[in-house]
């Protein structure tokens, strides 16, 4: 795993939390095999809007795509919120056992998850048929409507990144908590911007060279990268959201058990 925690010429002193690339090697180290897991989960949640995805495209189908979308996306929801939990929960020291931790995150969050999950599938649906399209056609596309694609799925990718922690973290309207991820954006751009730009080229790169890369995906296609999207933001998120603070007035003591 040294791909992922460098060097081991750091050593952590326990009750520090330590900050930057001290941190994502502290966090990663000691969570990996259960980052595994539950992306595992959560990969298997996604297998019927892949499925769908796969059928709608090759039916040439732009209302099978965008059905595809919004329902694979729903059923993946739960399963991509348990993820996003659980790695939130690490952010903030939760040592909680992951399998109640688990349990608990799907009865809480499942509904919730469903909306969020619909929009992220029919995202994804439609980049999928636009890229199939671009593909099919016979004449090459303008710069100004790759401009256009490319700053769509940048601005979507940002805004989901900052919607899915207010998911599994607060219980709030949907709209508050989209309003709450564009403002979040607005006012920590950089970090979202890096944290957006970073899981785009991941599943670009992880595309372009299937089947090749077809292994990866199972091991860490999902939970990787969202790991590694979560923890740029997440300092943002709590000073902004009082996350932590909010979480030891209600349940005191919880953080760090």
């Amino acid at each position: 795993m040294g791909l992922f925690f460098g060097g081991d010429e750091e050593r952590f002193i326990p009750g520090v939390r330590k900050g930057g690339f001290a941190r994502y090697k502290e966090i990663l180290e000691a969570n990996w095999k259960i980052f595994f897991l539950v992306g595992f989960i959560a990969l298997a949640f996604h297998i019927p809007l892949a499925a769908g995805l796969v059928y709608a495209v090759g039916a040439k189908s732009s209302l099978a795509v965008i059905g595809a979308g919004l329902i694979g996306g729903a059923i993946a929801g739960p399963g991509y919120a348990g993820l996003a939990d659980l790695i939130m929960r690490r952010l903030r020291d939760d040592k909680g056992d992951w399998t109640v931790c688990w349990k608990r995150s799907f009865r809480q969050n499942w509904k919730a998850s469903l909306l969020p999950g619909a929009v992220q599938g029919l995202f994804l649906a439609l980049i999928v048929f636009a890229g199939a399209l671009i593909f099919w056609g016979a004449a090459p596309i303008s710069i100004g409507t790759l401009l256009l694609l490319a700053l769509s799925i940048l601005l979507g990718t940002m805004v989901l990144t900052a919607w899915w922690p207010q998911v599994v973290t607060f219980e709030q309207k949907a709209p508050q908590q989209v309003k709450n991820a564009v403002l979040f954006s607005v006012f920590h751009f950089g970090k979202v911007l890096l944290s957006a730009l970073l899981q785009i080229v991941w599943w670009s790169v992880l595309a372009l060279f299937m089947p090749w890369t077809a292994f990866v995906v199972p091991f860490i296609g999902l939970w990787y990268i969202l790991f590694v999207a979560l923890h740029l933001i997440y300092p943002a998120l709590d000073a902004d959201f009082h996350i932590e603070e909010q979480i030891e007035e209600k349940f005191p003591g919880r953080l760090g058990d």
